[in-house]
């Protein structure tokens, strides 16, 4: 993971000594936040699991989107026990293996997410806008979501392979995950990853709810009534998730790229450093605790249209 605070792999918080008593207290409050966000973030995306799997007949690709986004929020969540013990201990025990996979998560499991959203807004612009090609499309959710998940990983890979565990610069023998490529090439890939995670789907996003909303103005009553209000709740819902992402990680990625095209990133002393790099780390963690009572709501006003739709039929 390249941002978190006892293991940032840029170096200014991986190596420096947390040995005041404000450090302590800080490092403890907001690894017992963290600990908080872990205990609630599972909870509930456990939830969202079994309230979305429990059914005999699952509405469709939206579950399987909703599953996906639950499963990117549980593997996120599982790194924190990982990270709270490296921020009390400010020593690296989970052997090189550990840094590979736990410092490569967030970059999973965000471009996960972010692909899944992308594709959920598609659809609801497919519905509205196509609904007959939608319905044709819908045999291949399946396909799709495993296809997010190995675009996912292949942009995670090169973190994997150029991460490596070793002795802290300050000795001590203490242990930290670095890069082993040159700082340019590390900036240019994490120029990239924003790109993919932030930038592109956050364009493309945008594009989709602003033709979305288009559509709904232009089409005046050519949808019945509690149909139309169904099918915005829905998208309101899902572009609430999205808003919430990028409220959540888009600090994370200012701070990010701010260290490595600046070299005193916002004027700030390496103590204050640290507590930002904190901050921003528990912002994207409560992405994940919030998240749940979302997807909860989204499930509700997807079967709700669903059992509207059936209503209609039997009418007919």
């Amino acid at each position: 993971m390249f941002a978190h605070d006892g293991v940032n792999i840029s170096a200014d918080t991986s190596e420096a000594l947390i040995c005041d008593e404000e450090e302590i207290l800080v490092t403890s409050s907001l690894s017992a936040v963290l600990a908080s966000m872990f205990l609630l973030g599972i909870a509930g995306n456990l939830y969202v699991l079994a309230i979305n799997m429990q059914s005999h007949k699952p509405s469709g690709s939206m579950s399987v989107h909703i599953i996906n986004l639950a499963l990117a929020d549980l593997l996120y969540l599982s790194t924190i026990p990982f990270v709270v013990s490296t921020y009390l201990s400010q020593d690296w025990y989970f052997g090189d293996v550990g840094c590979r996979v736990l410092l490569s998560m967030d970059l999973f499991t965000m471009h996960a997410s972010i692909f899944t959203l992308t594709v959920m807004s598609m659809e609801r612009y497919q519905a509205v806008v196509f609904p007959l090609k939608a319905r044709l499309a819908q045999g291949y959710h399946k396909i799709t979501n495993l296809g997010i998940w190995i675009m996912s990983l292949l942009l995670t890979m090169p973190m994997i392979c150029m991460i490596r565990l070793q002795e802290s610069h300050y000795g001590y023998n203490k242990k930290i995950c670095f890069p082993t490529w040159t700082p340019d090439a590390f900036r240019l890939y994490l120029t990239v990853l924003f790109c993919t995670s932030i930038l592109g789907p956050g364009l493309v996003i945008l594009y989709l709810y602003a033709s979305l909303t288009r559509t709904y103005w232009t089409s005046g009553q050519q949808f019945p009534q509690s149909s139309r209000k169904l099918k915005q709740c829905i998208g309101c819902r899902i572009f609430t998730i999205i808003l919430v992402y990028w409220a959540c990680f888009v600090p994370f990625w200012a701070w990010q790229l701010a260290k490595f095209y600046q070299q005193e990133p916002l004027g700030l002393e390496p103590t204050r450093q640290i507590y930002l790099n904190l901050g921003v780390t528990c912002l994207t963690y409560g992405n994940s605790c919030v998240n749940p009572l979302l997807y909860t709501l989204l499930t509700q006003n997807y079967r709700e249209y669903i059992a509207s739709r059936v209503r209609g039929t039997n009418l007919a």
